[in-house]
């Protein structure tokens, strides 16, 4: 059975915003945000796997990050 998302007005979200993130951080249920009964913004809770292990293996070494692009220069010259 799927649950319907919380929505709640963006003025009521403002004056609430700390107990209302804890809230979906706790419960795991988003809240959609609306501005004259129209949704704006969607509150989820970040998922278990967005942490740093999710970077992993995404970045690269491509040589001396240090060495000139253009190689070494002769500063004596």
């Amino acid at each position: 059975m799927t649950m319907k998302k919380q929505q709640i007005p963006a003025g009521i979200f403002k004056a609430q915003f700390l107990k209302l993130i804890d809230r979906v951080a706790e419960s795991r249920h988003p809240v959609i945000v609306t501005k004259r009964g129209r949704p704006v913004v969607e509150v989820v809770p970040v998922r278990k796997d967005r942490t740093r292990k999710s970077l992993r293996g995404s970045v690269t070494f491509h040589g001396d990050i240090v060495e000139p692009v253009l190689g070494s220069w002769d500063i004596e010259r």
